[in-house]
């Protein structure tokens, strides 16, 4: 199972969560309610150690290296990644009206009271809040930098390892087990129909954005650089498909370094861009995280208020900082963001990680291939700069 990769492991779960609902009887939807209990419980217990063990390194070592390149690059991606959440919320406040009209949960009634509640439950209490883990990993992270605690910051590199280990050795592989357990109970209650329309809907608009969103970004630095966009973007190519397979920006970083190169960019640029960008440039998650979410607030009743949609993408954008060197690490980092800003519950963030996580690859794939922008406005900006130190010389 484990060489099929994520993607399809969730597809078998979604498939087989459905057929077993369909005929099981409703002790067996039970055992898996069950585990589906204790995982939710370990989930919010690990929430706010995810937040720190990610968010505090990245803060951290962005004060380190490049200086004036670095917060230049740094800068960049957060305003591409915040102006995609944008153009998410924007199409989702227009098109959802429309497109999901009959997903309305005032038709179906609440969704959680018609599951099956497991045999027992174990709780497990977090450490502390969110909001508490967030505060604490921005004071830690900035304090980092400001202070330049090597030592500190190499505690909370090793941290973060032990965060992603358990994510990739614990939590991704259960997922699917997680993922099945939600989907026949969801089949048991009848709510499985509604959620395959809504995921279909949101994940072809899921796509289109991402190619929107791509053709900014080349548009852009093809203005700058006077080069073709779409011939840029077809250079890109190759790193877009490797990352389709990897599901890991991280692990794609030579092929999307190789292929930056190409585009003409900069050697030392290329080299420190990439890499940094392969932690910190999240367009396609934050886009995929934005519509997913709104459509679960949609279907629920709430509206897509700017006033809360807002404040949400600005602070996904600093909380997914480091998420996508993990696998599925993208939506992990944002749960706390799910609970403390939308108000999520159990279910709901449940449904998140699922349509989440269903199309991650595309979500990782837009991240790289948007590196190779990134790179390019840089590069155009370090010209700029060797031109203005000759003539000022």
């Amino acid at each position: 199972m484990k060489r099929l990769g994520l993607f399809p492991r969730i597809i078998i779960a979604m498939v087989f969560g459905i057929g077993v609902g369909l005929v099981a009887p409703d002790w067996v939807v039970r055992i898996f309610a069950t585990f589906n209990s204790i995982f939710n419980q370990f989930l919010s217990f690990m929430i706010p150690l995810i937040i720190l063990g990610f968010i505090i390194p990245g803060i951290g070592e962005l004060g380190r290296g490049a200086g004036k390149l670095l917060g230049l690059t740094a800068a960049i991606v957060y305003v591409s990644t915040v102006l995609s959440g944008m153009l998410a919320y924007a199409a989702a406040a227009f098109a959802f009206p429309s497109l999901l009209s009959g997903a309305s949960a005032v038709q179906t009634g609440n969704p959680e009271e018609m599951l099956l509640q497991g045999f027992f439950n174990i709780d497990m209490p977090p450490v502390f809040g969110v909001m508490t883990a967030l505060l604490l990993s921005f004071v830690i992270g900035i304090g980092i930098t400001a202070t330049e605690a090597k030592s500190l910051l190499g505690l909370t590199r090793e941290f973060k390892d032990i965060v992603g280990k358990v994510i990739s050795s614990m939590i991704i592989p259960l997922l699917p087990i997680h993922i099945a357990g939600i989907f026949m109970n969801m089949t048991q209650a009848g709510q499985v129909a509604l959620i395959l329309q809504v995921f279909l809907k949101v994940f072809v608009m899921i796509l289109l954005l991402h190619m929107i969103i791509l053709l900014c970004q080349y548009g852009i630095a093809g203005t700058l650089n006077k080069r073709n966009p779409i011939t840029m973007l077809k250079t890109m190519i190759p790193a877009y498909f490797t990352a389709l397979g990897t599901q890991s920006s991280a692990a794609t970083i030579p092929v999307t370094l190789k292929q930056t190169k190409k585009l003409g960019t900069d050697e030392e640029v290329a080299n420190f861009v990439v890499p940094l960008c392969a932690t910190i440039h999240i367009t396609g998650s934050t886009i995929t995280i934005t519509s997913v979410t709104s459509a679960i607030l949609f279907i629920h009743g709430q509206p897509l208020s700017l006033a809360t949609m807002l404040p949400f993408i600005l602070m996904l954008g600093i909380t997914m900082i480091a998420a996508p060197s993990v696998p599925g690490g993208g939506v992990m980092a944002a749960l706390g963001l799910f609970q403390s800003m939308l108000g999520f519950d159990e279910a709901m963030i449940s449904l998140t990680i699922a349509l989440y996580i269903a199309q991650d690859s595309f979500g990782t794939a837009t991240n790289v291939t948007g590196d190779g922008a990134i790179a390019q406005i840089i590069h155009f900006f370090k010209k700029k700069q060797m031109r203005a130190n000759r003539t000022a010389g």
